[in-house]
């Protein structure tokens, strides 16, 4: 069952309970207030019949000493035709009837219940009336009598039935209006509840875009905040999946490609080896051939294993030396006569890990050489900035598109593909200093315009600084 509908069943049944436990007091207090209304008069017309009785008793012959039983029947059936519909009955001593009227038709229970000192009553049912019977001791001439009435209460009862009947009638009208407006009541407190179902069925069937309405300030429209909230985290992180899984499946073509490329010349060449004569100049073009391309597929190995281990090995950041780093790539590139490279540095210490930090350097440098004519300047700096070291490497050769510098750190991603397989590149060099980086907590900024050249540079934490 829908929340809405358990929401208005409840609702009804509340309400039946209340108006119909309010009506039932309602009526029965009326009742009752009437009840004793007409109980209490009962009782007053029953003292005035006593004092009438009483009182005639006194006027009667003097004759008498005792007040006989026919001067009792005479006072009675004046008293009898003294008021309309009066109803009225006496017993003597003995409780054995002396007089009573000819509809009285009231038990003796209530007789045998009454005593000298005070009066009773009680409610009787005769049929479709309900009578008021009120029993009260009288005197006369040292007797002592019992004087009975009866008083006509039915139409208290007939208004009862009345109240409860209309009671029942509003209570139904109620109900059924109350229905109606409990259920747009309802229906717009569980609108926000509806809203939410929707959205997550939309998002369950793809819809990774759809976002719940937000249509109230209260604690439900807190929740469709929240929802939506949940929801724009939930869409970032399948769209960061998606992403990565194009990325591998991209990884998995392009490293596919660059095994093909090189795989079909080895195969090709030593296939001319073994199968015909060749002269000594083409023996060793072949075997060259053969020597270089396996030696491009072994770096490209080796980048690959360094890329997977950068990514899930443990890194142990120390002070390192930049005077020390400097002087390393000083000895490693000075015998190079195919480029001129000028290094130029402040003195200071940075955080990170010594070997990584170098093959980040190494991998900079090499990919500037490999982007400059022989015989261009590569230029190696590094300085302080407000208690941080900024790497940098520039080379003035081809330059970088713009469209191209947010792919190069790609794995297999080269910029001319043809330029890069000539010098044994394979992609792999910015890929790998883009993980360590980013493990320093760094990342490799590219500054480049075609034509004029590139300038890629980091920024290390020096080793004073915190944290």
């Amino acid at each position: 069952m829908k929340f809405s509908l358990k929401l208005l069943l409840w609702t009804i049944i509340v309400l039946a309970l209340a108006l119909g436990c309010s009506g039932f007091y309602f009526v029965n207090s009326v009742f009752e207030t009437s009840m004793d209304r007409e109980s209490g008069q009962a009782m007053e017309e029953s003292r005035i019949l006593r004092f009438a009785f009483e009182t005639a008793a006194l006027n009667a012959p003097a004759k008498y000493d005792v007040l006989a039983d026919h001067t009792i029947e005479e006072i009675a059936r004046n008293l009898e035709n003294g008021g309309s519909s009066r109803r009225l009955r006496i017993s003597d001593e003995n409780r054995q009837v002396i007089y009573g009227s000819s509809d009285f038709e009231g038990d003796d229970v209530l007789l045998a219940q009454t005593d000298q000192t005070a009066g009773t009553w009680q409610v009787i049912r005769l049929g479709e009336h309900y009578f008021v019977q009120t029993c009260m001791a009288a005197s006369a001439l040292d007797r002592t009598l019992y004087l009975e009435t009866m008083r006509d209460v039915s139409e208290v009862f007939r208004e009862r039935a009345l109240g409860f009947l209309v009671y029942r009638r509003v209570t139904m009208v109620m109900l059924v209006c109350g229905t109606f407006i409990m259920h747009g009541i309802s229906s717009w407190l569980t609108r926000p509840i509806r809203l939410l179902t929707r959205a997550t069925r939309r998002m369950a069937e793809g819809e990774y875009d759809y976002r719940a309405k937000k249509v109230s300030d209260d604690e439900l429209g807190q929740l469709t905040l929240d929802f939506n909230r949940m929801a724009n985290a939930l869409e970032d992180n399948i769209a960061m999946l998606q992403a990565e899984i194009q990325a591998r499946e991209d990884f998995v073509a392009a490293f596919a490609h660059e095994l093909k490329t090189p795989l079909t010349a080895i195969i090709g060449y030593a296939d001319m080896l073994r199968s015909r004569q060749m002269d000594e100049e083409k023996h060793f073009l072949s075997a060259n051939y053969i020597y270089t391309e396996g030696k491009r597929l072994e770096a490209m190995s080796f980048r690959l294993l360094e890329i997977m281990v950068t990514r899930h090995g443990d890194l142990n950041l120390q002070a390192v030396s930049v005077g020390m780093l400097f002087q390393y790539l000083h000895d490693m590139y000075e015998n190079n006569r195919k480029m001129r490279f000028r290094f130029q540095h402040d003195d200071g210490m940075v955080r990170a890990e010594p070997n990584l930090l170098k093959s980040v350097l190494i991998n900079l440098i090499d990919n500037a050489c490999k982007a400059s004519d022989p015989g261009s300047m590569i230029e190696i700096r590094g300085h302080f900035k407000k208690g941080r070291y900024r790497f940098s490497v520039r080379d003035y050769g081809e330059g970088i598109p713009k469209e191209e510098q947010k792919k190069i750190t790609q794995a297999f991603y080269m910029v001319d593909k043809s330029r890069s397989r000539s010098r044994n590149g394979a992609g792999l060099g910015l890929a790998l200093c883009a993980e360590i980086l980013a493990l320093h907590g760094s990342k490799l900024r590219i500054d480049s315009e075609p034509g004029k050249g590139t300038c890629m540079s980091f920024v290390l934490k020096g080793a004073d600084e915190d944290g």
